[in-house]
């Protein structure tokens, strides 16, 4: 089964509880990103650019940009929306 079909077989419940885990991921990984790009600057102020300031670029790009999770949460919030929940 894909995840359209799992997300669309969910009662309202589940719904609005897969919603809350979106929410608290999109978060968490700010927060990440957030302080990936801190390294970043300390490290590049410190040291200046080098190989070990792109390491964290490269895990904030991972983070970010995780495109499973994207068209997941992209469906999830269709459905939300089709069903009038939020």
């Amino acid at each position: 089964m894909n995840s359209e079909q799992n997300l669309s077989e969910l009662t309202d419940e589940e719904l609005m509880e897969a919603a809350k885990k979106m929410k608290l991921s999109t978060i968490t990984h700010a927060t990440l990103i957030g302080i990936m790009v801190g390294v970043i600057i300390y490290s590049a102020a410190k040291n200046s650019l080098g190989f070990l300031t792109l390491i964290p670029l490269f895990l904030a790009y991972k983070v970010f940009h995780n495109p499973e999770n994207n068209k997941r949460n992209e469906e999830l919030k269709r459905i939300l929306k089709a069903r009038n929940l939020k």
